[in-house]
C-alpha cells in the first residue's frame, strides 16, 4: 500500500472522461499503445501513451470513454509524449482499464 494522503493531495488530480477517437501501436515502440483523446470542448484533444501493447490492439478502444488523469506534467515516452494516463486496475497478469457506460459525456469531471 502507499503513503496516506490527505484530500488536498487528492484534489490536485484533475481526473475527467475522455473518448478515444483514434488508437494505433507505433512501429518505435515494443511496449505502447497511442491514443487521440477527446475530452469536449473545454480540454479539446490529447494524445495519451499507455504501456499496454501486449495485451490489447488499439481497436478496442476507438469509440469509447475511459477515465484519465489529464494534468500530469507531459511525459516524453519514446519518441511520443503523452498528455496524461487512462486510469486501469492492475490486475494480476495485466492491467485492465475499464470502459464508461454509453451516454457520459466526454470531459466530464469524475469525482
Amino acid at each position: 500500500m502507499k503513503p496516506t494522503i490527505t484530500y488536498d493531495d487528492f484534489d490536485k488530480l484533475d481526473l475527467r472522461v475522455g473518448r478515444i477517437t483514434a488508437a494505433s501501436a507505433p512501429d518505435w515502440s515494443n511496449k505502447l499503445l497511442q491514443f487521440t483523446v477527446d475530452f469536449g470542448s473545454e480540454i479539446g484533444e490529447k494524445t495519451i501513451l499507455s504501456g499496454i501493447k501486449q495485451w490489447y490492439a488499439p481497436e478496442v478502444f476507438v469509440g469509447k470513454c475511459y477515465v484519465f488523469v489529464i494534468n500530469l506534467a507531459e511525459r516524453k515516452m519514446g519518441e511520443g509524449v503523452s498528455q496524461g494516463m487512462m486510469i486501469m486496475a492492475d490486475d494480476a497478469d495485466q492491467p485492465r482499464p475499464f470502459p464508461l457506460p454509453e451516454g457520459v459525456t466526454p470531459g466530464s469531471v469524475v469525482r
